[in-house]
């Protein structure tokens, strides 16, 4: 219990930022949590090179191509999972127009094991939507990505989720605010399984509601920390911009 305490002062702690990354440790596993006001900060996605259409695919791209647009890149992740080509899985919008759309069936895999979501970033709020609940209430995102599965779903863990399971890899993932005025991307540095991933969204973060984004090639890309992550082609990008 202790530990928790002390994780949730650092994480407080320091000066205030619209995008705050820090470095934590929490039940014995290391993590490095991204907090993001979204009321204050632009966030989007990214997926495709505006100009020849070709997949982005790496954080040096998209800060590429937000300086060529008079931006900044101050935080970026992998958000969400993709075929061969880079194209995502499941549903994305990018910019208000939907290129993909919503997969509602299970499947093969991790995207396929159900209940699974959708990250929505609307105007000044970002939320997690279990597909079902985004399917009926239709929300309009700007930009949105769909993968899986969901690791906390109306405060409670995804009810697959084994705690002593041995399937262990670097995860990372997206969770927000009741309010949707925050959303907390958390990266694992240590393997990790399910269960142990996700209570982190539920437990200390305090997400009502979390998504888990990839596992082995989940990549950060946080300048605060000097940290610019290379490694696998990505498809769906998240990142904040400052105009």
């Amino acid at each position: 219990m202790w530990r928790a305490v002390l994780v949730a002062l650092v994480l407080m702690a320091g000066p205030a930022g619209a995008v705050e990354c820090q470095q934590i440790s929490y039940d014995g596993a290391r993590y490095t949590t991204c907090k993001v006001d979204v009321g204050r900060e632009k966030l989007r996605l990214f997926l495709n090179d505006p100009m020849t259409g070709e997949p982005l695919g790496s954080f040096s791209s998209v800060e590429r191509q937000v300086r060529g647009e008079g931006g900044k890149l101050l935080f970026a992740m992998n958000a969400g999972m993709y075929h061969q080509d880079r194209s995502p899985v499941g549903h994305y919008v990018e910019a208000g127009k939907a290129t993909r759309p919503l997969v509602t069936r299970d499947g093969p895999g991790n995207f396929g094991l159900l209940p699974n979501g959708v990250f929505c970033v609307q105007v000044n709020r970002a939320d997690v939507f279990e597909t079902k609940r985004f399917d009926r209430e239709k929300p309009t995102c700007r930009f949105a990505s769909q993968s899986g599965p969901m690791l906390v779903i109306d405060g409670q863990l995804h009810p697959r989720f084994l705690e002593d399971s041995d399937s262990v890899y670097v995860r990372n993932g997206v969770g927000t605010s009741a309010d949707g005025r925050t959303a907390w991307f958390v990266i694992s540095e240590d393997k990790v399984n399910f269960h142990t991933f996700a209570r982190i969204f539920r437990d200390l973060l305090k997400t009502p509601q979390a998504l888990y984004f990839d596992g082995s090639i989940s990549r950060l890309y946080a300048p605060q920390l000097d940290r610019h992550d290379g490694g696998f082609p990505m498809g769906p990008i998240v990142g904040v911009v400052a105009e």
